[in-house]
C-alpha cells in the first residue's frame, strides 16, 4: 500500500523533472521520451524503496517482466547511454533527498508517543492490528473493525513526513 503511494510520488517527480505530463509514464507509447523516464523510475524504485515489481508494473500498466528487463539493462544503459545516465542521476538524487529528509524513529517508545500525540490509540476490544514500521522500529496498533478506517487514515496523515510502512494483520 505504501509502496504504491511512494511509487506514484516517484513517477510524478520523474515526469516533473523530465517535463512530461503527470501520468504519462503509463502511456503505451514506445517513444524514447516516455521509455527512458519509465525505466529510470522503475530502477530507482527498486534501488531505494525495494518496491515490489508487481506494484511498479501495475502503476505503469505493464507486465512485471518489463521491470526485470529494466533492472537487467540498467548497468548497460547507464554506462553507454548519456541521456539515460543524465535522467537517472537527476531522478535518483532528487528522490534520495526527499526520502532522506523524512523522519525515521529511533526507538519504539518514541514512535508510540508520536502516534498517541496524533490521536492514534489502541482499542480495548481489538479485532485487527495495524503494524507500523519505521526503520528498525515496529509497533502494533490494535483496532476494532468499526474504528479501523479512521485509525488507518489518522496513521497515514500523521506519518506523512516519516519513513514508514503500514501492514494490516
Amino acid at each position: 500500500m505504501i509502496d504504491a503511494i511512494n511509487f506514484k510520488i516517484l513517477c510524478n517527480l520523474t515526469t516533473n523533472l523530465v517535463g512530461l505530463r503527470k501520468g504519462s509514464l503509463a502511456y503505451k507509447s514506445r517513444e524514447q521520451k516516455y521509455q527512458i523516464p519509465r525505466a529510470v523510475a522503475s530502477v530507482v524504485a527498486r534501488m531505494i524503496d525495494d518496491t515490489h515489481r508487481t506494484t511498479i508494473a501495475k502503476e505503469l500498466k505493464r507486465d512485471r517482466s518489463l521491470v526485470y528487463h529494466y533492472e537487467k539493462m540498467h548497468e548497460s544503459n547507464y554506462r553507454s547511454f548519456p541521456k539515460y545516465r543524465e535522467i537517472f542521476n537527476q531522478v535518483y538524487n532528487a528522490y534520495s533527498n526527499i526520502q532522506g529528509a523524512k523522519r525515521t524513529f529511533v526507538d519504539e517508545r518514541q514512535l508510540e508517543i508520536y502516534l498517541r500525540d496524533n490521536g492514534i490509540k489502541n482499542n480495548d476490544k481489538h479485532q485487527t492490528t495495524i503494524r507500523i514500521t519505521s526503520g528498525r522500529v515496529k509497533t502494533d496498533i490494535k483496532v476494532s473493525y468499526k474504528d479501523f478506517y479512521s485509525q488507518l487514515e489518522k496513521c497515514k496523515f500523521a506519518l506523512t513526513d516519516c519513513n514508514y510502512n503500514l501492514e494490516i494483520i
